[in-house]
């Protein structure tokens, strides 16, 4: 990690949290958790907060090691990380149909690398739907850099309570995203309101396969480590999804895991036995970098104090996913594509 990486890191951690109450924020974040005592329900109720808490801490860490585009891909053999993560945002566009001219919405953008991506290879209008405002303010940015400010924007809001009209949006997807959703019906109900009828809501979404076994403690703790990394109230079973769907009036199209078949594991880039100069910040050697020089940037004051607690439990996560991945439990790339249908006067 160069001197001036390590300073835009230390700089932007903490999003819209004042630098003094860092690690006051990472300790109410960690008592969500059942690692922390803490339990599902009161998680649920209080989604909204942990999630942003857990964005605003984490967003410069995400976009230094990862890019701008925050989510999993499935990857052939000779692709780069990069490449595979396009070609994943490419995927949802096409398998959406979309045409140029429409207006979209991407739910839970975060700072809107999928969203630029898609806006720029089906030439449509793009809306990222956000609750967070240090990733609207840092995508704003990014968005007048791509030169698309004028095609695509971002909304405040909360997915259980959008601030849009009735069908108002010719196609809605989310990457990795409403996973972060207290209960998946309302979320999926709620973009079932505002898309328009015919239309169609295509997701990748953070799953347990029917391997996960309830009883089994490794997998129980794998669960734990990914929920308190990645800032999510519980993870649903596949099932779960396809039922909430449903039950929310969608027709689903398809589904499909896509990390079963994948030639390249999905989790490669986290796991430590793997070394890649493409992704070098992301391995074993990249991590333990980044670790020393923002636990130096802490000692010294660059850095505010928590930072290095924001590290832990995102290498936690990281442990979490990979362990998830080896023993096929979890999935990030559970894909549907799900039709709202006409009424019977159309």
């Amino acid at each position: 990690m160069s001197k001036a990486g390590a300073l835009d890191l230390a700089t932007g951690l903490g999003g819209k949290i004042d630098k003094s109450d860092v690690l006051t924020a990472v300790e109410k974040y960690e008592k969500y958790h059942v690692c922390y005592g803490g339990d599902e329900e009161e998680r649920k109720a209080n989604y909204s907060d942990m999630v942003n808490k857990y964005y605003d801490l984490v967003t410069s860490f995400y976009e230094f090691g990862w890019g701008e585009s925050f989510h999993f891909a499935p990857r052939f053999k000779g692709e780069s990380l990069r490449e595979s993560i396009k070609r994943h945002e490419h995927f949802l566009a096409l398998q959406l149909g979309l045409k140029p001219g429409q207006k979209v919405l991407d739910v839970g953008c975060g700072i809107g690398g999928p969203l630029r991506e898609i806006a720029r290879f089906s030439s449509t209008s793009v809306t990222g739907l956000n609750n967070n405002e240090y990733q609207i303010s840092r995508g704003k940015e990014l968005n007048r850099i791509a030169g698309v400010d004028g095609t695509c924007d971002f909304v405040k809001g909360d997915f259980m309570k959008m601030p849009f009209p009735d069908n108002i949006f010719d196609a809605v997807y989310a990457i990795e995203a409403t996973c972060h959703a207290p209960d998946a019906y309302g979320c999926y109900s709620e973009i079932y309101r505002v898309l328009k009828p015919g239309q169609c809501f295509a997701a990748y979404e953070w799953c347990m396969t029917d391997s996960f076994d309830p009883h089994n403690q490794e997998h129980q703790k794998i669960k734990a480590e990914i929920e308190i990394g990645d800032g999510l109230p519980d993870i649903r079973l596949t099932g779960q999804c396809i039922d909430a769907l449903k039950k929310a009036g969608f027709e689903v199209m398809w589904s499909k895991d896509l990390a079963v078949g994948s030639p390249v594991p999905w989790y490669l880039p986290l796991d430590t036995s793997h070394f890649s100069l493409s992704s070098f910040r992301l391995t074993a050697v990249g991590r333990f970098f980044t670790k020393n020089m923002v636990k130096a940037l802490e000692f010294v004051g660059l850095a505010p104090k928590g930072s290095q607690r924001v590290q832990d439990f995102l290498e936690k996560a990281a442990e979490g996913l990979v362990g998830g991945g080896r023993k096929e439990i979890f999935t990030p790339l559970f894909f549907f594509v799900a039709r709202k249908p006409y009424s019977g006067s159309q």
